[in-house]
């Protein structure tokens, strides 16, 4: 309508317009060529519709125009360094021999598979089978797949909806799957699980979303959370409109969980007006690698129950330990062990198929399973996840087959151990390497890596790089992270994306390179850390 108009109103002054500089008289040559440039002249300073349309309207969303929560949540892990990252790869491909280094390697995320480790054949041959089930028929298919991986296949079609990998599934997952994953539960804790407990998700992220989006109600809401923490938590915190409520994990004692620390930082929430509905446990830790010991589980357990505290329990490298004196041991295992049944303690547990030795990040499987809770609260957790409709299928049959793999006397348990044990063992000789490499630099100290897929050194940087980097507004850490990657093609996520006591300076960085590149890695990062030190020396 408004364009319409602006044309008529146009055209109207284009007719006066005509009326007022055309001569009234025959006209010459020269009066023509006068008459003409005055008209076009007059035409010119009237504004077309397209400029006149771009000054009286703003334009429909600029930054400063979104939801405020979304430019307050940040996640570290693809952040800056990591856009520099990409940038500089691109450099590579355009113009090979450009940077001092051949090729990036992208330590900042738990992404095994993009840097190298293989999939376990065992799942891929029963994901392959389900995706495409017509071959299930043919004879050569005998030969070409193990006989157990044909017959995981065949049960699992029979109970997804159509037996197809295509179909959507019950909100909660494929029931069949559920009840294969409960049993693995069961017999790793040695407790009972209910498949409707179970909440197949794609990933172990949108379930922390949810539970966050359930629990959050303003920004007098709490989380409690480990500083570090895994920047998800304190992201999907600001998304939700929530407070984070920190607690200092204690690197002198190997990023231990004081009780103490708890109660301190919760009466501190508390004075200030913040209920605190919820406290975060990364076991294994991540960033910091820590296994926690059964005991101080106990003591987190009761602390929850004490303070009526919901327990998210992130699980999902419960497979990576490396100390052969640590185990995993699942909260809902201590907290059964306890005497706490099923409605004693809300708790939720979080796992995901792209950790642990499978390593399968871009199939989106994990799940969440949610004991403790009112059948009226279950109602609206479900309701919740229906909005999303349900998780991808092929994560969901994953999720199963991470929970219920081969068994002795089947025929891929030989090469399936193999490979499990190959990679684990692996990870466990990596993670030796580089921290000692990390504790032999000047001005570094690095705890253990007991577990997980990471290290969190601590850097002592000169004051000259401290104050460079204040110049150029930058944390200390990041200017580092910037300067490693400038210099040797290493990607490391600064220690202020995961937060640290105030004063200090980590980086985060992936065990997950393969081995025969460990090596050259830890000289390149020898080198570039002595010419750092050396440039900024005191």
């Amino acid at each position: 309508m408004r364009k319409f108009v602006a044309h008529r109103a146009k055209s109207l002054i284009t007719n006066a317009a005509v009326s007022l500089v055309k001569p009234h008289r025959q006209s010459s040559s020269s009066s023509d060529y006068h008459y003409t440039s005055r008209l076009a002249r007059f035409l010119s300073s009237i504004p077309s519709d397209a400029s006149m349309a771009s000054e009286n309207a703003n334009p429909p969303l600029t930054a400063q125009s979104l939801n405020p929560k979304v430019l307050k949540c940040e996640y570290a892990v693809r952040g800056e360094i990591v856009s520099l990252a990409q940038k500089l790869q691109q450099d590579l491909l355009a113009n090979p021999g450009s940077h001092p280094f051949k090729e990036i390697i992208y330590c900042n995320i738990g992404n095994p598979q993009s840097l190298g480790q293989q999939p376990i054949t065992f799942f891929r041959e029963v994901l392959a089978l389900c995706d495409h089930p017509s071959i299930l028929d043919r004879s050569e298919t005998q030969g070409l797949f193990s006989a157990d991986s044909i017959e995981r296949a065949w049960q699992i079609l029979d109970q997804i909806p159509g037996r197809a990998t295509g179909a959507y599934s019950h909100s909660q997952g494929v029931k069949g799957l559920r009840d294969t994953i409960a049993a693995g539960i069961e017999a790793r804790d040695g407790f009972p699980a209910d498949p409707n407990d179970i909440f197949l998700t794609d990933g172990a992220s949108p379930a922390v979303h949810m539970m966050m989006q359930l629990l959050i109600r303003s920004e007098q809401d709490g989380i409690f959370c480990p500083i570090p923490q895994y920047p998800l938590y304190s992201a999907s915190i600001a998304l939700h409109g929530g407070t984070l409520v920190p607690y200092y994990l204690d690197e002198a004692t190997g990023w231990g969980l004081e009780i103490s620390e708890l109660k301190k930082q919760l009466e501190a929430a508390r004075q200030k007006g913040i209920n605190v509905r919820a406290l975060v446990v990364i076991n294994p830790g991540n960033p910091t690698g820590q296994v926690l010991a059964e005991e101080n589980q106990r003591d987190i357990v009761e602390f929850c129950k004490k303070e009526g505290l919901v327990l998210l329990a992130d699980e999902v490298y419960q497979q990576n330990i490396y100390a052969p004196e640590k185990q995993f041991h699942s909260f809902k295992k201590v907290s059964r062990s306890m005497g706490y049944g099923d409605k004693d303690i809300p708790l939720v547990s979080f796992q995901s198929v792209s950790k642990g030795y499978h390593g399968e990040c871009g199939k989106r499987g994990g799940y969440m399973e949610v004991t403790g809770f009112s059948p009226e609260v279950r109602e609206q957790i479900y309701k919740v996840a229906s909005v999303n409709l349900c998780s991808n299928i092929s994560g969901q049959i994953l999720a199963s087959l991470v929970m219920s793999p081969p068994k002795v006397g089947d025929e891929s348990y030989e090469s399936y151990s193999a490979e499990k044990d190959g990679i684990l063992q692996s990870l466990a000789r990596r993670a030796k390497t580089l921290e000692d490499a990390l504790n032999n630099l000047e001005g570094v100290t690095c705890n253990k890596a007991e577990g997980a897929m990471y290290l969190f050194p601590r850097i002592v940087l000169p004051n000259k790089a401290i104050k460079e980097a204040e110049s150029l507004k930058k944390t200390p850490d990041a200017y580092y992270a910037a300067r490693l990657l400038n210099a040797t093609g290493i990607v490391v996520v600064p220690g202020s994306g995961f937060g640290q006591v105030p004063g200090t300076w980590h980086f985060r960085c992936t065990i997950l390179p393969q081995e025969e590149k460990i090596p050259a890695i830890v000289t390149q990062l020898t080198e570039f850390h002595k010419k750092f030190m050396d440039e900024f020396r005191d």
